[in-house]
């Protein structure tokens, strides 16, 4: 038996081998359609190509595409597990020619690989052609040789694709694979079509002709062919079987689902575990390409698709959660062929756990209200609109998940009340927000948000993307357009641009569209925390609602904000391990440019332990550990570690944050875990390694208890060392030395400089006491029988006036001193009285008398020596005259 990893290595190994480029398989969220909700086909990821916007380096390729059918116009989901060949998750392996060859060859190489390379008989096999499509009808008649009547022609839409109602389009070719007569149906245009017997496993599309908004047809200058064959379907034919679901890989996972639940893959057990296989590989492949399940957008169809597949758990009889233990048969099965699988596995595991535990919590009461309300209803009833609508409210059932649970006792659902109960909440919501007392110029963005829902950010793991606009704020006001040189603000349906949010600044970036539109996006802001708004100039071009946009962030600007958001988290955790867990984050700023942290802690941060906590949070980044992300409630992600940050709103679910492993050189604990553990919806690098550098440059108060750190990282942080080491140089040209020698040079001038300052005073003060360096004479003055020595003297340093006062009472051995010195402006005044003469004047009351006069107040000391100042230096000698007018009495 030939595997279906065989099968798809060997399509993809007989292309290449015909010069094909092997492309791999594209995510499962397309950034280049945002019309849709996931990649559904295998041409997605070359829709550009085609359409002439993106060129590659090669025109020819294969691959084997990821696809999920289970939202939008292209949902599946209803009847997976019921049907042979209906998948959520499905594989589609193609070949593309853009503009070499066309039609002969692109039937050559079919015809060839299926019935030459694989060996499937040739009479098993019937082909379609579009009715008026003579050339490939000569083609198949010539290359395959297949007889006119197995060469159907179909005159409708099936046998002729298109990508819109404009643009690319041509017609297709299917070849379709005869099971056998034991299976009931017809050969593709008969009455009898859809039956099982002929399934489709190819189709050939010939992209030919240009449709014009006028319905007319212009022929393509480069026709091109893009195909689709489903991995499934080829591989049950290969392998012998009808049904897709008795193919090795399906088989492998039924059967770890049946044995881990102890029941039957057959009989009544048969669809629960057919849904449970299929659901565990699109659940698998959306986490490992970065969907979470949420209450809104692509989260919301992968959390619909995750809890069907636990409700046919617990129909199988278990009463623990399932399908985590399943992801290790998924990974053992296609993790060859997708790596991303074994990446993601770990992430894979845990979000499955913790989203069937939660489920589980609520299932039991939400199917006894179903039991209860279906108490007594018969064959072909119908469930009140309003009772599925609790269920989705109060116990998180989504709607088809009631209508599958259903469906096997012949009982349907009232969608119309559903809906009407849904717009009925939806209006009481918007009434008690009106009456919160938010900003009345928020209500514009409330009916956006009513309107369109939520922005879908697909901006963690992107940094462009497609995107439909679903609204123009201009002023205001909604328009339905705007043009050259007009700022507005746009909104559409997904993005990569990150809002401003939880300290982190908005992207910014370009916006670009048909007919040459071209915008750049100064900000990004996010209101009702719900939408993603896009603060635009248009540059050139115009721009309609409805209308699709290119949107690329500016990436450089990205990864320097992603950067200084992750060193955020380390600076958190190094604080916290540095000073104590009192450390908590009391707000912060991540920009472009640096980085801002606000903590609490009661003091300064000694230049010891700032070295501690850059080195350490250097440490980790050297180390490059991994940054992972998981989805968690917020009583759990705290129960399991994590910290809330400082100024983020947390819903029902919060996204967990954990980075680098603990180091026991550098922590001084050895229990595994991770380094930093915290709840942000932010962006961050995906290895710490990308940080690069981290280097704090400011350290100080900004409340009582609050300090800030501001930092940075990367190339501004080597820039802001690289301006400090050239500005050391210059220090080093100046002083002749080297920028080594420079703190030794440094210290030996301040030493040189401190001594020539002892001198320059002792000089002073010499030449005071020697009557040549003040305004004093050679002897004391003689007033009112008491001896008085006054001097003013510049420049002279205020604490050598006391010595200097000293050692004039000295020289006088009965009288009184006064001495000021006046320095930049400045005066200060220092008296003293002998022993004798302390009874009759004070030198408190002369000190004071001096200060009154320098524009001060007052002065203090002891009676016998007393000190003071003041700012009026210029007044020094009316001072010296109030201290003699007092000693004159």
């Amino acid at each position: 038996m030939t595997s279906t990893n065989d099968i798809r290595r060997s399509f993809l190994d007989y292309f290449a081998g015909q010069g094909h480029f092997m492309v791999p398989s594209a995510p499962l969220v397309p950034h280049n359609d945002p019309t849709l909700m996931f990649t559904n086909a295998g041409m997605v990821p070359f829709k550009n190509v085609f359409t002439g916007l993106e060129s590659r380096p090669y025109k020819t390729a294969t691959s084997s595409q990821k696809c999920v059918r289970a939202g939008g116009k292209h949902n599946d989901l209803d009847n997976v597990g019921y049907t042979a060949r209906h998948h959520t998750f499905f594989e589609m392996l193609g070949n593309f020619s853009f503009g070499d060859y066309f039609k002969e060859q692109a039937i050559h190489h079919a015809w060839t690989l299926i019935t030459r390379e694989w060996g499937i008989a040739p009479d098993r096999l019937t082909v379609t052609v579009y009715h008026d499509d003579d050339e490939a009808f000569g083609h198949w008649r010539k290359i395959a040789g297949l007889p006119e009547e197995r060469i159907i022609r179909i005159a409708t839409s099936d046998n002729f694709w298109s990508m819109g109602d404009t643009g690319p389009c041509g017609p297709c070719s299917e070849i379709f694979y005869d099971h056998g007569a034991h299976i009931p149906g017809g050969p593709p245009g008969s009455p009898d079509e859809d039956g099982d017997r002929f399934v489709e496993i190819w189709n050939l599309v010939f992209m030919q002709f240009d449709q014009q908004a006028d319905g007319t047809r212009i022929s393509l200058p480069r026709p091109s062919i893009d195909t689709g064959m489903g991995l499934e379907r080829i591989a049950a034919v290969m392998q012998g079987v009808h049904d897709n679901y008795d193919t090795d890989t399906f088989r492998a996972l039924i059967g770890e689902s049946g044995a881990l639940t102890h029941s039957d893959t057959t009989g009544a057990h048969k669809a629960s575990h057919r849904v449970i296989a299929d659901h565990l590989r699109s659940s698998g492949f959306l986490i490992a390409d970065g969907v979470l399940p949420a209450n809104e957008g692509r989260g919301y169809v992968l959390r619909r698709i995750m809890r069907r597949a636990m409700r046919h758990a617990h129909l199988l009889g278990t009463t623990e959660p399932l399908m985590h233990r399943l992801v290790g048969a998924l990974v053992k099965e296609m993790g060859g062929a997708y790596p991303e699988l074994l990446r993601a596995q770990p992430l894979i595991e845990e979000t499955l756990l913790r989203e069937e535990t939660r489920f589980r919590q609520t299932l039991d009461k939400g199917l006894r209200l179903l039991d209860d309300a279906t108490a007594g209803m018969a064959t072909g009833d119908v469930l009140p609109g309003a009772t599925a609508f609790r269920l989705y409210d109060t116990f998180g059932f989504p709607y088809d998940l009631t209508e599958d649970a259903l469906r096997a006792q012949g009982l349907g659902v009232d969608r119309a009340g559903f809906d009407a109960a849904m717009a009925e909440q939806k209006a009481a919501a918007r009434a008690a927000w009106k009456g919160s007392g938010e900003r009345a110029s928020d209500d514009i963005w409330f009916d956006i948000a009513e309107e369109a829902g939520a922005t879908e950010f697909i901006g963690y793991g992107a940094t462009s993307g497609e995107g439909q606009v679903v609204a123009i704020v201009r002023e205001g006001k909604r328009v339905d357009s705007i043009g050259a040189g007009e700022d507005a603000i746009i909104v559409t349906n997904q993005t990569p641009f990150y809002g401003e949010s939880g300290g982190q600044t908005g992207d910014a970036g370009r916006l670009s569209g048909a007919d040459g539109f071209a915008a750049t996006v100064s900000d990004t802001a996010k209101p009702l925390g719900r939408l993603h708004a896009h603060q635009v100039h248009v540059e050139a071009g115009a721009l309609s609602v409805g209308a699709s946009v290119n949107l690329a962030v500016d990436s450089e600007r990205r990864d320097r904000i992603r950067a200084n958001h992750s060193a955020t988290h380390l600076l958190h955790a190094a604080l916290r391990h540095a000073l104590g867990p009192h450390v908590t984050q009391k707000g912060s700023l991540v920009s472009a440019d640096r980085l801002r942290f606000d903590f609490s802690h009661p003091e300064a941060l000694t230049p010891v332990q700032i070295a501690q906590i850059e080195a350490e949070v250097n440490v980790y980044i050297r180390a490059n550990g991994a940054v992972t992300t998981r989805l968690m409630t917020p009583d759990d992600a705290i129960a399991a570690g994590a910290m809330a940050l400082f100024g983020e709103k947390y819903g029902d679910e919060v996204r967990v944050l954990s980075m680098g492993d603990m180091h026991e050189d550098v922590t001084g604990v050895g229990s595994a875990g991770s380094y930093s553990t915290e709840l942000c919806g932010g962006t961050h690098v995906r290895a710490l390694g990308d940080i690069a550098l981290f280097k704090i440059v400011s350290e100080g108060a900004v409340a009582s208890g609050v300090r800030r750190i501001e930092a940075l990282t990367g190339e501004a942080a080597r820039l802001w060392l690289s301006d400090r080491e050239e500005a050391l140089k210059s220090v080093a040209a100046i002083l002749r030395t080297t920028p080594e020698d420079v703190p030794a040079r440094v210290s030996a001038l301040t030493e040189q400089l401190k001594n020539a300052e002892r001198e320059l005073a002792d000089a002073k003060k010499a030449l005071a006491l020697g009557g040549g360096g003040g305004t004093a004479p050679a002897g004391p003055e003689d007033i009112g029988g008491v001896a008085f020595l006054g001097q003013i003297i510049e420049g002279l340093d205020p604490k050598d006036l006391r010595g200097l006062v000293d050692e004039n009472k000295q020289r006088l051995g009965s009288g009184i001193s006064a001495v000021i010195a006046v320095t930049d402006g400045r005066a200060s005044i220092a008296a003293g009285v002998t022993d004798d003469l302390v009874g009759r004047i004070s030198a408190i009351d002369l000190v004071r008398a001096g200060v009154e006069a320098l524009g001060g107040k007052g002065g203090g000391g002891r009676p016998d020596m007393a000190q003071g100042g003041g700012p009026d230096g210029a007044n020094a000698s009316a001072a010296l005259d109030a201290v003699r007018a007092l000693v004159r009495g």
